[in-house]
């Protein structure tokens, strides 16, 4: 449909107006890009708003030392096109940010994407007029538009959380936030660092900035445990035997708790072997394909206490110095009860002379001070200060916008008590808006692309039904969002998962301390659920029929 616009030039060369379209996207990171793809293949007019300067989401933002992939590059990696699954070629086993946002430009180059992308422009309110039945997307740019679909593309790991330490801005140094690190090159060769955090990120950097720095602390709070990665080059016989069977292993990934394809082929040569033979096969593969060793036996609390035992051990047998190795030892939660960090050398780095690990479990920061950071009355001077302390996670981004549903109310308002919804897509009172990956859907408890593409593919069915059916919007009804996510606390507590570790944080929510954000149950029994849904009529979501 020919439409007209009112343009004016954006400051990254895209025009930019008021208009109607179709479908409107926040975000283009995977998620965003896919869904963008796959409604421009059904001839939906579709815009996507990126408040970044560059697409990739995630993988644009995160550029420490060391950022990489914790599922293996053939896998991390979209099956929408066997074109671009034959055409690209991974150079590493675990892929590094560099390659992945190369991959990430590269998708949208191939399909044409960019021209419906608008970067640096940040989405300020989404807003439901009843009578229209449409969404008003405002923009900080000003920019105005309406749509009849919003797909919340905006990603779980997109919005920084800063630690409430006093006197953070009183530093002197540099202060380098994993979570949007500058895209220019940091050096800390001659330089005193700090490393606030030890989670996915802080595990990744630290060796990292270890190999540089004159001196490096860390300041650990909370240990975790750190699978290793057997990192390689991807040689051409692996390439060519994994691009011969993509279709089939895609299909097994779909059908497996953690949308990953494991290599059972050498399970018979296993079953007379113990549990410490088998860790010490896990322990050497690396990476997430840790848990092949013991496929579905990790909802046995069993051996969960087995595994967790055998990497205490494994800490203590790397790190020299007994104090040092008994500090990192995770002690608030079994192995299996939260996904586990990966990295490279991270144990090994604490062998280092010029590496200090200071534990706080028992104490806190005081405070930054002008020269360092003041624990227990003694001073740490240090250059520079890097925070790798995490993202409001799952809803820091969502929260972020001002969304108005039915009668005016907000989702943060919605979300008072705690975020809810249906299948981790569409949330009460909140009609034909969708969220990829969003609270109650197995989010980082799965390879995160196939979860990506299934719940795009969902959200795709879901449009086509509507219009095909002559139905004006679709939303959750609240008893079935409830009943999902009373299902997604069941899980949780049956698999003894721990609970969210962004309970109570930086948006002010208040979420309850024996509720989960993320569904446990495996992502193969999640989407069965998703389709069951779908097939049986949208059994459990309100649609409002258009009158004659």
């Amino acid at each position: 449909m020919d439409k007209t616009m009112n343009m004016q030039q954006n400051t990254n060369g895209v025009t930019r107006g008021s208009d109607a379209f179709d479908v409107v996207i926040v975000g283009s990171g995977f998620a965003g890009l896919f869904m963008l793809h796959e409604l421009r293949k059904r001839g939906y007019s579709t815009k996507v708003f990126e408040a970044a300067d560059e697409i990739g989401g995630t993988w644009n933002l995160n550029r420490y030392p060391g950022a990489r992939c914790d599922i293996e590059s053939m896998q991390y990696s979209y099956s929408f096109s066997d074109e671009l699954q034959q055409d690209w070629h991974w150079s590493e086993r675990f892929a590094r940010q560099p390659e992945i946002l190369r991959y990430l430009n590269h998708v949208a180059d191939k399909f044409d994407l960019n021209k419906d992308i608008q970067l640096n422009t940040r989405v300020t309110s989404i807003v439901y007029n009843e009578n229209q039945s449409k969404w008003t997307i405002t923009t900080g740019h000003n920019d105005r538009v309406s749509a009849k679909y919003c797909v919340m593309a905006t990603g779980c790991l997109s919005v920084a959380r800063d630690p409430k330490i006093p006197g953070l801005d009183q530093f002197k140094g540099n202060i380098y936030r994993t979570t949007n690190w500058p895209k220019n090159d940091v050096s800390f060769i001659g330089r005193r660092v700090a490393v606030i955090g030890t989670g996915a990120s802080g595990v990744q950097c630290i060796p990292m900035i270890a190999k540089q720095a004159a001196h490096l602390y860390v300041i650990q709070r909370t240990p975790n445990f750190v699978i290793p990665t057997d990192n390689k080059p991807v040689d051409v016989e692996y390439e060519k035997d994994w691009k011969s069977n993509y279709n089939q292993r895609r299909s097994q990934m779909l059908q497996s708790s953690g949308g990953i394809f494991y290599d059972y082929d050498d399970d018979t040569l296993r079953v007379n072997m113990t549990d410490r033979e088998r860790f010490e096969i896990a322990w050497q593969r690396g990476g997430l394909s840790f848990f092949t060793a013991f496929k579905s036996r990790l909802n046995d609390n069993t051996i969960k206490q087995t595994i967790t035992y055998l990497i205490h051990e494994k800490i203590r047998e790397i790190v020299r110095d007994p104090v040092v190795a008994a500090a990192l030892l995770p002690y608030d939660h079994l192995f299996g009860t939260k996904r586990p960090c990966v990295a490279g050398q991270y144990y090994d780095t604490f062998n280092l002379e010029n590496v200090t690990l200071v534990d706080i479990r028992h104490t806190s920061i005081d405070k930054i001070t002008e020269k360092g950071i003041l624990i227990d009355d003694k001073l740490y001077e240090i250059d520079d200060l890097v925070l790798a302390t995490g993202f409001d996670a799952v809803i820091g981004s969502l929260l972020n916008i001002d969304i108005h549903g039915r009668s005016k109310q907000t989702l943060r308002e919605k979300w008072t008590i705690r975020p809810r919804t249906l299948l981790g897509i569409m949330i009460a009172d909140f009609p034909n808006l969708f969220t990829i990956t969003g609270p109650g859907s197995p989010i980082n408890l799965s390879n995160m692309i196939p979860h990506i593409e299934e719940n795009v593919k969902w959200i795709i069915k879901c449009i086509d039904y509507l219009n095909t059916h002559n139905i004006d919007s679709i939303e959750a009804k609240i008893d079935g969002q409830n009943a999902w996510m009373d299902h997604v606390d069941l899980v949780a507590s049956q698999l003894s998962y721990s609970a969210d570790s962004f309970a109570g944080n930086d948006s002010n929510i208040l979420i309850k301390p024996s509720s989960c954000m993320r569904y446990a149950g495996g992502l193969h029994n999640y989407l069965n659920m998703c389709e069951k849904v779908t097939a049986n009529g949208y059994e459990k979501f309100f649609l409002l029929k258009r009158s004659p």
